[in-house]
């Protein structure tokens, strides 16, 4: 369990297979691909023997597969959109394949043709939904005109003009008084509202430059009338191109709707097109020549015979060249990713780790030591039979139902595993959904507050002795014995040399426990002071930095006092929920069982959701800070193999 060991592979082959080699090696999801148009020392060889490989630097083909992943998005959205309700999308149920079965039923030529029948649909929709708009604002035009009984394009005469305006009912009294002192000027009121005035305006040719400033004076707007017929035949008109209008809308949404049965081979089409874009993305990280290709990579030392068996399955055992090697001290430091390896109860825990900082390729993984005080802590913190009962209950069946992308799938196991010790610590606080069990009380949140708050500081205590143990084994390891003293056994002697004291004087009043605890703690103390001396070139320097090294007990006090918040969640989220309770239970019968409950349900859920969101943070906090602190550093590079989205499909794992 740790940081996997990881190998060297170079690939080489044929130039013609290397379509086939990468959705392979991209099937398989193992292989981190290495950059070898970098100029590094590890890539010496490749200026040697290829020097001209990446003298033309190859763009990444992508328009091609943007612009058909952004048209199937485009399709899917708007055929759940637009479809009749009554269709039912039918959508991808997440199942388990290989790389090899999503992409022998992908067809582009059918996927082109499915696309080009959507949007000669959506671009028929838009026309409609223009059409529509444009005749919906005549509608309303004409609307206003329609009581005018004459069509102003044919009454037009060679010494008269009909003009129709509109005009603010504000404005419209006093322009047409001014209007009403104008010989042979007519004008007849045609529509008014709140807001506004409409009215036709006839009146001879030589009075037009009048009419037009007294209109413009009072910001009246001129119409333009371009119908034929009379407002009401007009009107007649737009609202039967309307009726027309709809009922073709009707059967373009039944064409539509017919299209939600092809919204999984689009998300097909997709998940192919995104796995094409990974490989499409590596065409200037690896060698191609005229007629061949090499490739390099890192793998995990232990699916080094699956990728052999594969590879020798798809291709034949002489067509591909492989040959694996451990990576150099140079590489080691610089290069190699870290990738984690734990067994099913602490690979949940690895995002953890994962959130706060891979550990570097050398380095210790802190996954195993932390995670069996992340579940003491969790559980702590949550203490409720009837929320752990729940999250086990809800995980389980999301388990055994759903088929989940691998993210997702870590992250239900993980509240699975941690739901085993919030039920024991329920049981140990007596709390289900804040109420207490007919069973006894080992630790009660009301009486056994000292008591639980010195357990958890005492489980505090223990992990950073548990940190310090680690960071002294790591020094050893490094042959770094000083530091090893100085780091970790030292600190734990000063940590138990002064928990001896306590014990021996408060709580057991043993005055020998105490004097080994006091000369424990003083020989540790020490034992700080004079490393750094004996390190230092400089021994006034080595003696000044002890000290201060020293002055860092007061950081683990602060540690230790961190560690009460065990106590404190525990205790508040079992007390809110025992509160909500009894709100509940002070209602009148008929409302208790009624609104009652669900506003229990309601509130229960709220101290669920607060409760495991707060275990969650300060338990990931403690490890972060007070744990980690203590030997950990990271730094570490994350192994991104090449692989495919899932953004429809888990793919299937290869067994080793």
């Amino acid at each position: 369990m740790g940081v996997t060991k990881m190998k060297k592979v170079t690939i080489i082959s044929e130039r013609s297979y290397q379509a086939a080699l990468l959705q392979a090696i991209q099937g398989l999801q193992n292989v981190a691909v290495r950059d070898l148009s970098q100029s590094v020392e590890n890539n010496d060889w490749v200026q040697q023997y290829f020097s001209t490989a990446f003298e033309e630097t190859k763009e990444a083909d992508l328009s091609e597969l943007n612009f058909l992943q952004t048209q199937i998005n485009d399709s899917i959205q708007f055929v759940q959109h637009h479809g009749k309700n009554k269709d039912k999308i039918k959508s991808l149920k997440r199942r388990y394949l290989s790389l090899q079965e999503i992409e022998g039923h992908f067809d582009q030529q059918q996927l082109r043709q499915e696309l080009k029948e959507i949007t000669d649909l959506k671009q028929q929709w838009e026309n409609a939904q223009q059409l529509q708009e444009k005749l919906l604002q005549e509608e309303s035009w004409l609307t206003r005109w329609q009581y005018l009984d004459v069509a102003p394009t044919k009454t037009q005469s060679a010494t008269t003009q009909l003009l129709l305006t509109e005009v603010s009912s504000q404005a419209a009294p006093v322009l047409l008084e001014e209007l009403n002192q104008l010989e042979l000027v007519h004008y007849e009121e045609v529509y008014s509202d709140d807001n506004n005035s409409s009215f036709a305006l006839i009146f001879p040719n030589e009075l037009k430059k009048t009419i037009q400033e007294r209109l413009t004076n009072y910001s009246a707007e001129i119409e333009n009338y371009p119908y034929e017929a009379v407002p009401k035949m007009a009107l007649q008109q737009v609202k039967e191109q309307l009726k027309a209008l709809h009922k073709e809308g009707q059967k373009l949404s039944k064409q539509i709707g017919k299209k939600k049965q092809v919204v999984s081979e689009l998300q097909w089409a997709e998940e192919v097109l995104l796995a094409m874009k990974e490989r499409e993305k590596l065409k200037n990280k690896f060698v191609q020549s005229d007629f061949l290709i090499v490739l390099q990579g890192w793998i995990s030392d232990d699916e080094v015979n699956l990728m052999i068996r594969e590879l020798s399955d798809l291709f034949g055992p002489e067509t591909i060249y492989l040959a694996f090697e451990d990576p150099t001290e140079y590489e080691e430091e610089h290069e190699v990713p870290t990738k984690l390896k734990n067994n099913v109860l602490v690979e949940p825990f690895e995002m953890l780790t994962e959130m706060y900082a891979l550990p570097h390729y050398k380095e210790v993984d802190p996954t195993p030591w932390m995670m069996p005080f992340y579940l003491v802590f969790f559980g702590m913190m949550v203490a409720d039979l009837g929320y752990g009962l729940l999250m086990l209950i809800v995980t389980t069946a999301a388990l055994k139902k759903l088929v989940l992308p691998n993210g997702m799938l870590k992250f239900v196991k993980f509240f699975q595993i941690l739901a085993v010790p919030s039920m024991l610590w329920g049981l140990i606080y007596n709390s289900c959904f804040g109420a207490s069990l007919p069973i006894p009380t080992l630790l009660s949140t009301q009486d056994d507050v000292i008591q639980i708050l010195i357990l958890s500081v005492v489980f505090g205590l223990i992990q950073i002795l548990v940190g310090l143990f680690v960071a002294a084994k790591e020094h050893l390891k490094r042959k770094e014995y000083l530091d090893a003293v100085g780091n970790g056994f030292a600190w734990q002697g000063i940590l138990i040399g002064l928990g001896l004291m306590v014990v021996g004087s408060m709580l057991l009043d043993n005055a020998p426990l105490s004097t080994v605890g006091k000369v424990l703690a003083i020989v540790s103390a020490l034992s700080v002071i004079v490393v750094p001396i004996l390190q230092a070139d400089s021994k006034l320097t080595g003696l000044a930095k002890g000290a201060y090294d020293l002055y860092g007990v007061t950081g683990y006090i602060g540690d230790l006092v961190s560690y009460t918040r065990l106590m404190a969640l525990g205790i508040s989220g079992g007390s809110i929920a025992a509160a909500f309770n009894m709100l509940v239970g002070y209602m009148p019968p008929v409302a208790r069982f009624t609104i009652g409950i669900l506003l229990l349900i309601a509130l229960q859920g709220l101290n669920i959701f607060l409760t495991l969101l707060s275990a969650y943070v300060h338990g990931a906090r403690l490890q972060y800070v007070e744990f980690f602190g203590k030997f950990y550093s990271g730094g570490g590079r994350k192994f991104t193999p090449l692989k495919t989205a899932e953004k429809y499909f888990t793919i299937e794992k290869k067994k080793k």
